[in-house]
């Protein structure tokens, strides 16, 4: 059964001194993102998040940054099949971010077509929504402590 949340994991690597951030092209539409997706049954987001990046990148993580950034989703994008559960009157659910640093090659699901490893603009230029855009932009100030990114 499908939880009433989403999640958001950003997958990055420090190179050169420099942190690049992994977006993955969607092979249903043609949208880059960051791993994405929902709470199964009674999973936390943290569990949800171990999860999606075992299942999506083919990694099991297990130094994930929990981010601040939150946003809510309206429940109108998501298929009627995940709805079901959800009371009548759902009509946004909350998205958690997270970032986590990969040290393994990522292993694409059938949800995806590619991937890039990007320095921030670039990363952030490929992204199609402003809750990916502002998640990013919290971990890269994390990760450079520098808040003018």
């Amino acid at each position: 059964m499908r939880a009433p949340f989403q999640i958001l994991a950003i997958p990055y690597r420090i190179m050169d001194g420099r942190p690049f951030y992994c977006v993955l092209h969607r092979a249903d539409f043609d949208q880059w993102q960051f791993i994405a997706g929902g709470g199964e049954n009674d999973e936390t987001p943290l569990q949800a998040t171990k999860r999606e990046i075992c299942e999506e990148g083919g990694i099991d993580a297990d130094n994930i940054v929990t981010l601040t950034s939150m946003c809510y989703i309206p429940t109108n994008i998501f298929p009627k099949k995940h709805l079901y559960s959800w009371a009548n009157d759902t009509y946004v659910i909350p998205e958690y971010a997270f970032g986590f640093e990969c040290k393994a090659d990522i292993v694409l699901s059938h949800e995806h077509t590619e991937h890039l490893w990007l320095a921030y603009e670039g990363a952030r230029a490929k992204l199609q929504w402003d809750s990916n855009r502002t998640a990013l932009y919290e971990l890269n100030c994390r990760l450079t402590a520098d808040h003018t990114a």
